[in-house]
């Protein structure tokens, strides 16, 4: 049983019974939220390590969370059984510790937990009930925490406060998702004549890291161009073959980290850019152009005509605060850095500072 499946029957079955009985008409919400592969679906057996098992967290207001949290939490510990569904409920051998914060209760020995909303989202995603207030405030947001927030289920929800926020925060607005787009065209275009630069050199090593990294970021291109989220490098590959666009991009881009020398490599990257130019072309974005492949200012590298996406898509942003950034992006395409991701707060602030103090730097040759 996957673990979205088992926590669902572990409230179904066991705790809002119990609730009913315990706190007879409490108001609150029930959801498998803030991390873990079940999340996104992707947990097997080796998954089991991190806090898998019969769990949930129910969300109540503040008021009923500090009247009732600590004394739901402990009478759930004397009424529950010691397995469901054939799993212990215990946590005590799992690694991440029972949530005791200002809004949030747990106990190591079950998985039923008592959150607000206000705590779930300023420790998961960094932010307040009503943020982020605009198009900048959601570019210190890191797509894998964004999955934290709106990845899982939600079984549960009486005032519809969780479901709001979830769906809020599901997608990026029209202008940042542009603007995001526009950076990651910006990421492909400084490197992708470097794989045939490295490569006419003699450093074939050099051309493979670089086509690496360029694959890499060509599938980030395609989890923009689908308006999903991608997770951590973990699921990342996963997560892309289930995209849309997978059976066809896939394949070329394949065929990149397949080359056995540069210029087939170059070749191939190009194809599959021009494949993804043609996708975001067809799926309605606003200010696509028409991909087309050129050599790179005379010399032998295949490129993409970067640049001119880049500025369709950055003319199609209505929102002027956007429209005059430099072409940077958002987090996820500054630092993939787990210190900096992992820290909400710390990353939207790092972000904030980098976009409202810009300096202008030179594109290096290739």
């Amino acid at each position: 049983m996957q673990g979205i499946e088992l926590s669902r029957r572990f409230y179904e079955d066991l705790v809002r019974p119990w609730l009913a009985t315990a706190a007879p008409g409490l108001p609150h919400a029930a959801a498998l939220v803030g991390y873990g592969s079940e999340l996104l679906g992707f947990d097997d057996a080796m998954s089991r390590d991190h806090n898998w098992g019969p769990r949930v967290q129910v969300f109540v207001d503040a008021p009923t969370f500090a009247e009732g949290a600590d004394a739901l939490v402990a009478a759930f510990a004397d009424a529950a059984p010691d397995t469901f569904l054939g799993h212990p409920i215990g946590m005590a051998n799992r690694p991440h510790p029972a949530p005791h914060s200002d809004g949030a209760r747990g106990d190591i020995r079950h998985g039923f937990e008592i959150w607000t909303l206000e705590h779930a989202l300023a420790l998961w995603v960094g932010l307040g009930p009503d943020e982020p207030r605009d198009n900048l405030g959601w570019l210190g947001l890191a797509e894998q925490r964004l999955i934290a927030m709106t990845g899982g289920a939600v079984f549960h929800d009486d005032d519809g406060r969780l479901t709001a926020a979830r769906a809020r925060l599901g997608a990026f607005p029209r202008d940042v998702r542009l603007y995001k787009l526009a950076g990651q065209w910006r990421r492909i275009a400084e490197e992708q004549p470097f794989v045939g630069r490295n490569g006419i050199a003699g450093d074939e090593r050099g051309s493979r890291v670089i086509a690496a990294r360029l694959a890499r970021d060509l599938m980030r291109l395609a989890f923009l161009i689908e308006d999903r989220y991608a997770p951590y490098s973990k699921w990342f590959g996963t997560a892309f073959a289930a995209l849309p666009c997978a059976s066809d991009i896939g394949p070329k881009l394949d065929a990149v980290l397949d080359a056995g020398d540069w210029r087939s490599r170059d070749a191939a990257l190009a194809q599959a850019a021009l494949a993804l130019g043609a996708l975001q072309l067809a799926r309605g974005v606003p200010g696509a152009v028409a991909p087309r492949i050129e050599p790179f200012h005379g010399r032998p590298f295949s490129v993409v005509n970067s640049e001119a996406i880049i500025a369709a898509l950055m003319g199609a942003i209505e929102d002027p605060a956007l429209r005059a950034l430099p072409v940077i992006g958002g987090l996820d395409q500054v630092t993939d850095a787990t210190p900096v991701i992992e820290a909400p707060a710390r990353a939207r602030a790092a972000m904030a500072a980098l976009l409202h103090h810009p300096e202008p730097g030179a594109v290096e040759e290739a």
